[in-house]
């Protein structure tokens, strides 16, 4: 895969970490900010992976195993699914949209590989066929059509528009089920839309930057209004411990009354009988020393006892840690981050980075109180007769 074309644009500068290979900005992420949250602004987003699955049994195939209902995906309707392990932990993160012949999956760019191999080999006998089609497609994303539209049209292979809607800002479908409050969410304000193009239409998508048809915004831009959405993202806030139910992510890729798939039993224990062992926050950062947290970053929490000898230094306890951090426009420095789920919801926490010491308040996402979503009777034990 060659260098993206809006590297040569004027006053790009690459983008470091996950979003390496696309501009990370421009010169001035907090105005690339508005204009991309106000739709006048696309962003390079051709470090993502592209998978496509073809033949009559694709749907019912991608269902067997995907989190999200899918055997009836109609054709133009975006929809987002996990695959996970045994233990519900999550392994891929795919955007879809099915054509009526081909279903178009965008990955992170690093797991495109991994996923076609995986899905390869679950083929057995079906009439499907996986590939990675990264080398020939890209993606770039807005706030709207408009935007994409001055850019380059819609690729439509066979008749469809390979426009992917991110379903974060709808309001939980019947199967879904959401852990954060719907009143103020800010998930009514990410209006995302991944646009699939080939790889000649990226280079046509630059140079309507250049010539002043659309404007573009860097990575960091699109990450800062990603964080403020409360939105999580395969490459930054998925570790090897991850379970949907931690990041809020049944509300938009789990469909909870489908039937059985890898990894189904732990997304129904945890959400009926349990509680997510972590939880996604949205901490908003003390930015008077100017230090921004890295991710992976450690958020400490200060265990106070309740009559302190005079001068008695408070215990910290690691709690959790960055997973995303930015500049936001109106918010200032904010950070989602992963912490255990018996940190209270009022604690003031502390991100240990380049040495200094950064206050953060939290904004729960995941509530620390989220438990059981129904009433499971006690059983009586055994033995005990009445």
């Amino acid at each position: 895969m060659s260098g993206s074309p809006f590297l040569s644009l004027d006053g790009a500068v690459p983008a470091e970490g996950v979003d390496a290979g696309v501009p990370g900005h421009f010169g001035n992420p907090n105005v690339e900010q508005r204009r991309l949250e106000g739709g006048t602004a696309i962003v390079d987003l051709s470090n993502r992976g592209i998978v496509t699955v073809t033949g009559p049994d694709r749907l019912s195939w991608l269902h067997s195993m995907a989190s999200q209902a899918l055997d009836r995906l109609a054709p133009g309707v975006p929809a987002e699914a996990l695959f996970l392990d045994a233990s519900g932990r999550i392994e891929h993160v795919v955007h879809l949209v099915d054509d009526g012949v081909t279903t178009w999956m965008i990955t992170e760019g690093p797991d495109a590989a991994p996923l076609t191999a995986w899905l390869d080999r679950m083929r057995f006998m079906l009439r499907v066929e996986v590939a990675d089609r990264s080398s020939e497609y890209a993606v770039i994303g807005a706030m709207s059509t408009t935007a994409l539209d001055a850019a380059t049209p819609a690729e439509a292979p066979d008749g469809v528009a390979l426009d992917w809607l991110d379903p974060w800002s709808s309001s939980p479908a019947p199967g879904a089920h959401r852990y954060a409050a719907d009143a103020g969410h800010p998930a009514s304000e990410w209006h995302f839309i991944e646009r699939i193009v080939t790889r000649p239409a990226l280079a046509e998508a630059a140079a309507a930057v250049r010539a002043g048809r659309v404007t573009a915004a860097g990575s960091l831009a699109a990450e800062a209004l990603r964080i403020a959405a409360w939105r999580p993202r395969h490459a930054t806030e998925v570790d090897e411990k991850s379970i949907p139910h931690e990041l809020d992510w049944l509300q938009s890729a789990v469909d909870l009354g489908k039937g059985c798939y890898k990894g189904q039993e732990t997304v129904a224990k945890v959400l009926n009988l349990g509680r997510p062992p972590r939880r996604l926050v949205l901490l908003h950062l003390d930015g008077s020393d100017t230090v921004l947290p890295a991710p992976g970053d450690v958020v400490v929490g200060e265990k106070v006892r309740p009559e302190p000898e005079p001068g008695e230094t408070p215990e910290r306890r690691p709690v959790g840690h960055i997973t995303s951090s930015a500049i936001h426009h109106e918010l200032g420095p904010v950070a989602l981050a992963v912490i255990k789920r018996q940190v209270p919801a009022g604690l003031t926490l502390i991100v240990e980075s380049h040495g200094t010491d950064v206050a953060a308040a939290q904004v729960e996402i995941v509530p620390a109180d989220a438990g059981a979503a129904v009433d499971v009777p006690r059983l009586p034990r055994l033995g005990v007769r009445k």
